[in-house]
């Protein structure tokens, strides 16, 4: 076994990098989750009630309640990316951090 292996299994079998790997699973799992949700939800919504989404906002209105709708998703797109990349920057960078000095790295 090389010096690459012993490290690569010293890594592999250290506890925190496999609960650093569940968290950041579990994460992204459920930041995926919502946005799939959000992003489906409107086209779900575009295909089967067309009506609403066209619904004028308001008296003397143009816009319909599907612009801002969208917008919204974009917005949430937007939004999501932030948060997952600030978490991803700190936590889980600096718990990976930990894990590769525990391993002399």
């Amino acid at each position: 076994m090389s010096q690459h292996d012993d490290s690569y299994l010293q890594i592999r079998n250290n506890p925190k990098f496999q609960s650093l790997v569940a968290k950041r699973n579990r994460y992204s799992f459920i930041m995926s989750a919502l946005m799939l949700i959000v992003y489906y939800g409107y086209i779900l919504l575009i295909a089967f009630d067309k009506e609403w989404l066209a619904t004028k906002i308001g008296a003397g209105y143009v816009t319909s309640i599907g612009i801002p709708m969208g917008l919204g998703v974009i917005l949430f797109t937007v939004i999501i990316t932030v948060v997952y990349v600030r978490r991803a920057n700190t936590e889980f960078d600096t718990e990976a951090a930990q894990v590769l000095k525990e391993a002399g790295k």
